[in-house]
């Protein structure tokens, strides 16, 4: 019997973890005609809810179900991790708790797999109950990603993804701290089926993912699996370095021509302010690489853990 290991990160998802449950398993039938083993693992994230109580009556009517609850908020990237560590599947796959991944599409993804796909993989095709703002933004995201990174990122990409052991240990033999997810895929390769689905709006709750998360973490990803960022730094140094050096040579050539007249000081101040501004862009740009370096070698466990069972 193969054993399918269910990664659920929570944050305050209190409202959806039976609902969860419930709908995974109505699934049942499907599981027990393929001979599948199921154990469920909701990731606390440092909830300030009653989630990690509803996980354990949950553990008291199913021992299928376990937990694993950390001693603070360490953010989703290490809830995914940790789910992946503690997975013991032979196939594990990653789904979010408010049910925006639906999981009766997991018959049709593990049709895929026996197939000879290493992993099965969804987008949103539409991101109907959006904002219109964050929509944009978002696309612009994946756009540029896969303009300045070599590793492909599919516009509408979930988390929720269905993977052999062999792709999850490629994963977990990433230890790097600062984590993206959504570029990790990308990067390990193997053959990967993409299945597409109109956005499913979450049952309850509302969402843990602000604008401004998720514009820090599009850093993350930019920073992570892209170093085009440093490379236009060093052009606009070149191109400022090449306009200064023809102004001087304007400026030679005026004064020799017609003498120096007094020039308006605000066009000054303009250009200097310009050029300021560029330098300290390019600092942040560095600063930015710099500090995901310092976090790198400082070795610190990516996540600790409060409560297992």
């Amino acid at each position: 019997m193969k054993l399918l290991s269910v990664i659920v990160p929570c944050y305050n998802e209190e409202e959806n973890v039976r609902d969860f449950y419930v709908e995974l398993f109505k699934n049942d039938t499907f599981f027990r005609e393929k001979e599948i083993g199921v154990e469920l693992l909701y990731i606390d994230d440092g909830s300030r809810d009653r989630t990690v109580e509803e996980v354990k009556k949950l553990r008291s009517e199913d021992e299928r179900v376990h937990l694993l609850s950390f001693s603070r908020n360490f953010g989703k990237e290490a809830a995914i991790y940790a789910g992946l560590q503690k997975a013991k599947g032979d196939l594990v796959v990653l789904m979010d708790a408010d049910l925006q991944d639906p999981p009766s599409m997991l018959p049709e993804m593990y049709s895929y797999i026996e197939e000879g796909y290493d992993s099965v993989a969804t987008r949103r095709v539409t991101r109907k109950g959006e904002p219109v703002v964050r929509s944009f933004f978002a696309r612009m995201f994946y756009r540029l990603m896969n303009r300045i990174s070599k590793t492909e990122i599919v516009d509408g990409a979930r988390d929720y993804r269905l993977m052999t052991r062999q792709v999850v240990d490629a994963i977990l033999a990433m230890t790097e701290y600062n984590r993206f997810t959504k570029g990790i895929f990308g990067w390990v390769g193997y053959r990967t089926k993409w299945l597409e689905y109109e956005n499913v709006e979450r049952r309850k709750g509302e969402t843990k993912w602000s604008f401004w998360k998720l514009f820090l973490y599009s850093l993350e990803g930019i920073i992570a699996f892209s170093t085009a960022p440093l490379t236009i730094a060093a052009l606009m140094g070149a191109l400022f370095c090449l306009l200064a050096f023809v102004m001087i040579v304007v400026i030679i050539v005026r004064t020799l021509m017609f003498g120096d007249p007094t020039s308006g000081w605000p066009s000054l101040v303009c250009i200097i302010l310009l050029v300021s501004g560029v330098q300290l862009f390019c600092l942040g740009i560095l600063g930015q690489y710099l500090s995901k370096t310092y976090m790198e070698v400082k070795k610190r466990p990516i996540y600790l853990v409060e409560e297992e069972f």
